[in-house]
């Protein structure tokens, strides 16, 4: 390398102006826009593809954040909050339409209602902030796949093999949620 220039560390934060903290906020930008397709225009298909690229994003973001040496305090709360938004979005604007079972939304919004506020207490109160698991990281790739495939059940000639796969692939991301929220709810009590 040579003299006068710099080389991003793993361990140095990159702060608020990244390319994958930039991929984040346009992923939380597009849910009206998704929704307003879904619900305004009643277009389940291009619903489906849209909250699939918005969920895709998810894992740019992480694999840029690493390879550009762009990982940021910021970016480590703001890929997690545009998740929940993505799959908050995804979920209710499914059940508002008709297309995501009510078991299985209502299971994922009441486990989000659990693990944000006491996410937030524990990083408020006691400035504890527990690194996301894998096992929620494949929780949530599962739901991401999930919902939209519950979409195109309403477009599809084949609806009942999108409603089996999707159902699959929501109990199967639903079970390593809950799993996952005991063990995370257990690591903030740990290390409080």
């Amino acid at each position: 390398m040579s003299e006068g220039t710099t080389e991003k560390t793993a361990t140095e934060d990159a702060g608020l102006w990244t390319l994958p903290n930039l991929i984040s906020f346009l992923r939380i930008l597009a849910l009206p826009v998704f929704l307003w397709v879904l619900l305004g225009l009643d277009r389940p298909f291009l619903a489906a593809v849209l909250l699939g690229l918005i969920s895709v994003t998810d894992l740019l973001d992480g694999m840029l954040a690493r390879r550009l040496g762009q990982v940021s305090e910021i970016g480590k709360m703001l890929d997690p909050v545009a998740d929940r938004l993505v799959v908050f979005a995804g979920v209710v604007g499914g059940m508002v339409a008709g297309l995501v079972p009510l078991w299985l939304g209502l299971s994922l919004l009441v486990r989000e209602a659990i693990i944000g506020p006491t996410t937030i207490y524990y990083l408020m109160r006691h400035g504890v902030r527990v690194p996301v698991r894998q096992m929620g990281k494949t929780a949530t790739a599962l739901i991401f796949f999930a919902v939209p495939f519950y979409y195109l059940t309403a477009t599809s000639f084949v609806p009942f093999f999108w409603e089996v796969l999707a159902t699959l692939l929501g109990v199967t991301g639903l079970a390593l949620y809950l799993i996952v929220t005991w063990r995370y709810l257990g690591d903030l009590r740990r290390v409080a």
